[in-house]
């Protein structure tokens, strides 16, 4: 539902931006569906750009007029973990479009430190990307690659098309998995080297013919289901790594025995640090390609057919142009 609102005022520190382009994910569909309740009234929106439009008191990081990306996570910068740079795990974060209103709307009002200023002109429809590359610049980056190692991506999402992307500039030698194969062939047009639909066969054996030993050095899951964590623990060789970024909202069961057995490591992958800056520099440079990942556009009058596109196994990232 589209509501008319009044126009906060930024308050000192604060940014007022006007949206351009907001794109929708998993989250957002669910807060729309009430899967994940909120404090309700609330805009959601967290993956979005556009232009400050006015400043409050005290801020010096942007001017009226500049063009920016957002950053849509804060910590309260004082706790333990805030203090050690674990900022991501602070209990006291808020998330724009979660916590507090966000980019679905013409209009958003946010700190200071969420805005990154560009220097160099990114397509909104690029830029709209910069949110989720920010979480797969930080996984892999978790995953400690080298170049050489071989590696799955399971998840052939918005995130798991950047991960494969992320791997291939580490120099990392990337297969991919997913339910389906309905995206297998832009995987492989991204970097791919080989593709597996789960189900399709032992996903041991594809793993120890694609690495040529006993499963691949590194796994970065991404789809955020049980079988996603079952999957990703049948590619990787004894020894390897593992690093999980979905959030699964059903009981997964684990073979410890195996991962005991195997010395596998598992790291969890939590949003970003410092990789946000690192994620514009990659869109700034056209290290990677995210146009092909952007499947279906709406405008804000439209939002409700947004919602119902990200549900569609066609799409992929959907975004609204505000």
């Amino acid at each position: 539902m589209i509501e008319e609102t009044v126009e906060a005022e930024p308050g000192p520190g604060d940014v007022l931006v006007r949206v351009s382009r907001a794109g929708l994910c998993g989250t957002d569909y669910r807060i729309w569906t009430g899967d994940r309740p909120v404090a309700y009234p609330r805009v959601p929106g967290h993956e979005f750009v556009g232009r400050v439009e006015r400043i409050g008191s005290g801020v010096t990081r942007v001017r009226v007029g500049d063009r920016v990306a957002v950053e849509p996570n804060y910590s309260c910068g004082a706790c333990a973990l805030c203090q050690e740079g674990n900022r991501n795990l602070c209990l006291a974060r808020t998330a724009v479009g979660i916590d507090v209103d966000g980019g679905f709307a013409e209009v958003a009002r946010l700190p200071e430190r969420c805005c990154w200023p560009l220097a160099v002109d990114i397509e909104d429809d690029e830029l709209v990307l910069a949110e989720p590359l920010a979480v797969v610049v930080r996984a892999v980056k978790r995953a400690a690659p080298r170049a050489g190692e071989t590696a799955a991506v399971v998840g052939v999402g918005t995130l798991g098309l950047l991960a494969l992307q992320v791997l291939g500039l580490r120099g990392v030698r990337a297969m991919v998995t997913g339910r389906t194969t309905r995206r297998f062939g832009l995987a492989r047009e991204l970097g791919a080297e080989e593709t597996c639909a789960v189900g399709g066969g032992s996903l041991d054996d594809v793993a120890q013919r694609f690495s040529g030993r006993e499963g691949v050095d590194l796994v970065v899951e991404t789809a955020g289901t049980a079988q996603a964590v079952s999957d990703a623990l049948a590619l990787v060789r004894p020894g390897g790594r593992v690093v999980l970024t979905g959030l699964p909202h059903e009981p997964t069961s684990v073979a410890f025995f195996s991962i005991v057995r195997r010395e596998v490591t598992i790291l969890g992958s939590m949003i970003y640090q410092d990789e946000f800056r690192e994620a514009l520099r990659l869109l700034e440079s056209h290290s990677v390609q995210v146009r092909p990942l952007l499947t279906h556009q709406f405008s804000l009058q439209d939002i409700e057919a947004a919602f119902v596109a990200h549900r569609d196994p066609a799409s992929i990232k959907v975004a609204v142009v505000v």
